[in-house]
């Protein structure tokens, strides 16, 4: 479903030159000016969450991570395909793990006719920016992939854009709001942590008041303690718990031999919950990064050539989400539901259905 020229399907010299690219796209010196546009969302978004007296987090969370991932991917130009993208795609996600039964009605056969049709709708989207090339320079990851295929930097075929399109929009807001979920379980176990976070992001509040004006950059910059507390939540949950790998060559670990084109799977968790590494490691714990963990000990989002391109921006949605949701709101869970259920990645069972309401009624 999503294509076979995505860059996490591949290694090699194509990877190598992909993932440069895709990954100027999310460099710290580009997304720091898609901050205004996050906040925005959030600010949009929040207020719904008033009016219910039950939501489910994971879906909400899903729900903003998938409006960042479109700006990340596109850009912030209001265009009239995006809608039609959006639906398009929401169908293409609810047969990601369904059964590949490929008959009418099922939810793999309505995907993959879903991804037929957007195929199409991105095709036209690339001629359109192609054709109007002012679009290119705030044009999200699209206009990067348009630009190095304008240039001759790479010979990207136009499938190959939409495969990476498709892509990222995939890896950008499934794992970040299973992330977000975590984030709002453990502060609202952990009361201490979550008032220490409160006071930090007051603080920038205040700020931002008596200055007139919105989040930037710098500020998120500032975040130290809330930076900290998403650590130790990707710590904790471990949300990719192990990746795949290919030995390239034979290699002796600990006495034994990886032959060349054996399959390697790290166990992430196994990693980031070994005391050898994290002293208590069933504690949480977000103090324990105030010093650097040792390297390779602390992947969240893989390691080496394959590790997650998106990191930073996920960070900087998180960043900028709990900024005014531990300002502004204060939530319980709802039910009596615990423990883990897993859709493919783990997350608190439900969902984490939750009521939320504003500080100064809670």
């Amino acid at each position: 479903m999503i294509e076979p020229q995505a860059l996490f399907f591949h290694q090699g010299d194509y990877h190598f030159k992909l993932k440069k690219l895709i990954q100027s796209s999310f460099s710290p010196s580009v997304i720091k000016g898609s901050v205004s546009s996050i906040e925005e969302i959030v600010l949009n978004f929040l207020p719904n969450w008033e009016t219910n007296t039950r939501i489910c987090t994971l879906q909400e969370m899903k729900k903003y991570a998938f409006e960042v991932a479109m700006i990340s991917a596109f850009g912030n130009n209001p265009e009239p395909e995006m809608e039609g993208i959006k639906h398009l795609y929401r169908i293409l996600e609810e047969g990601y793990n369904s059964m590949p039964i490929d008959f009418p009605g099922t939810p793999f056969n309505k995907a993959m006719k879903a991804r037929k049709l957007l195929n199409g709708s991105l095709s036209r989207l690339i001629e359109k920016r192609r054709e109007n090339r002012k679009l290119h320079n705030d044009g999200g990851l699209l206009g990067v992939l348009l630009r190095a295929q304008e240039q001759k930097l790479d010979n990207l075929s136009d499938s190959q854009i939409s495969d990476n399109i498709i892509g990222v929009i995939f890896a950008a807001h499934d794992t970040t709001a299973t992330a977000l979920t975590w984030l709002l379980k453990y502060l609202l176990e952990n009361p201490h942590v979550l008032q220490a976070v409160t006071r930090e992001q007051e603080g920038i509040q205040c700020k931002l008041a008596g200055e007139n004006r919105g989040l930037t950059w710098d500020d998120t910059r500032k975040m130290f303690v809330t930076t900290r507390v998403i650590q130790e939540t990707l710590r904790t949950a471990s949300i990719l718990s192990f990746t795949f790998r290919e030995a390239v060559e034979d290699v002796e670990f600990e006495g034994y031999i990886i032959p060349k084109g054996w399959k390697v799977l790290p166990l992430f968790r196994n990693i980031h919950h070994s005391s050898d590494f994290f002293p208590q490691p069933e504690k949480f714990d977000p103090s324990r990064f105030k010093v650097p963990p040792r390297p390779h000990t602390y992947m969240p989002f893989g390691n080496g050539l394959h590790s997650c391109p998106g990191s930073e921006l996920a960070k900087l949605e998180m960043l900028i989400f709990l900024h005014h949701f531990t300002t502004t709101y204060r939530w319980k869970v709802i039910g009596e539901e615990d423990g883990i259920e897993y859709g493919p990645f783990p997350v608190p069972k439900g969902g984490l259905p939750i009521q939320v309401r504003p500080r100064n009624k809670a």
